[in-house]
């Protein structure tokens, strides 16, 4: 459908620039938090967000399950987005800020090739090289040993917690890619709400199943954790809004080329607030990770210009 011009030039991009700050901050007191387990911390972000999100399902009676025909993909996309959340979270505690959030942003190149496979989309060789450049940027961020020798410098704590995070993120991606490609197969058949509901509900429950098996629950012992529990659901949230807002008035291509605002902007916070300067390995892998998202998101841009003036002719 055709989408609303902006009030002023480039406010779509500002929004993103917003969401994009606002999330960075939200993974920066991620990272401030003290023994609070990254799965309670997504428990209190879906809580966040049920609450926001049912007045909307009551304000347009949306209902509560949704399609019967759908609800076995809403679930996917619940239990996906959830699962994307909370190893993203785990990655944030356990490996340097700006590393996690390089490696999210080959979330781009992981729904080209799985749209290719399940929703048989075009794979071409730009995609096959935007690949390459993205899995360069993981194993120069990962550096594992038997490419960069047994002394890897530029980590934070152990070199099996920084593995361990790299896996987490890199999962944390495919699923949230997984997620991008159902809501694709779903369309605009189900109201946005009810797909946000179905996320924070499913991950709610499988996030209090794991605290108990775990036994993690328990609530933060000083009031600073708790206050940082709080703002990073509300910074969440409003990084939602922003980047939701940015693509009802402007074009994806651009708002997704914007979005690496993220990597710059952990990369300041991690260099301000947590005294860690990245590696030129790090640098160097951002830059390969980023060339990748951006040239995906341009290409994808591209091409749905191209359709939109052939549909006119």
């Amino acid at each position: 459908g055709t989408k609303k011009k902006a009030a002023c030039p480039g406010l779509g991009l500002i929004y993103t620039i917003l969401s994009a700050f606002l999330f960075s901050v939200a993974s920066l007191f991620l990272k401030k938090l003290e023994d609070v387990h990254s799965v309670e911390v997504s428990a209190f972000r879906c809580v966040f967000q049920m609450a926001f999100i049912l007045p909307g399902l009551i304000y347009y009676k949306t209902g509560f399950l949704g399609p019967k025909d759908k609800r076995i993909f809403l679930f996917l996309r619940g239990f996906l987005g959830s699962t994307a959340m909370v190893l993203l979270y785990y990655a944030y505690q356990v490996m340097p800020l700006a590393d996690a959030t390089v490696i999210t942003f080959t979330c781009p190149v992981f729904t080209s090739l799985l749209a290719w496979i399940f929703l048989k989309e075009k794979y071409s060789l730009w995609d096959l090289l935007f690949t390459l450049f993205a899995v360069t940027g993981v194993i120069l961020i990962a550096r594992p040993p038997f490419l960069f020798g047994s002394h890897v410098t530029g980590i934070e704590g152990s070199y099996s917690d920084h593995v361990q995070g790299t896996i987490a993120a890199i999962a944390s991606t495919i699923s949230a890619a997984s997620t991008i490609v159902i809501l694709r197969k779903v369309g605009k058949s189900v109201h946005f709400f009810l797909s946000i509901w179905y996320y924070a509900v499913i991950g709610l429950i499988g996030c209090v199943i794991a605290l108990f098996v775990l036994n993690e629950w328990r609530l933060p012992h000083c009031g600073r954790d708790r206050v940082f529990l709080v703002l990073i659901g509300l910074l969440g949230l409003g990084g939602q809004i922003f980047l939701t807002k940015a693509l009802q008035i402007e074009k994806a291509g651009p708002v997704a080329i914007m979005r690496t605002m993220d990597v710059v902007f952990a990369f300041i916070l991690q260099i301000l607030f947590l005294d860690h300067l990245p590696t030129w390995w790090t640098v160097g892998g951002a830059l390969c990770v980023v060339a990748s998202s951006s040239g995906t998101a341009l290409r994808k841009w591209r091409q749905s210009v191209k359709k939109a003036k052939e549909r006119e002719i």
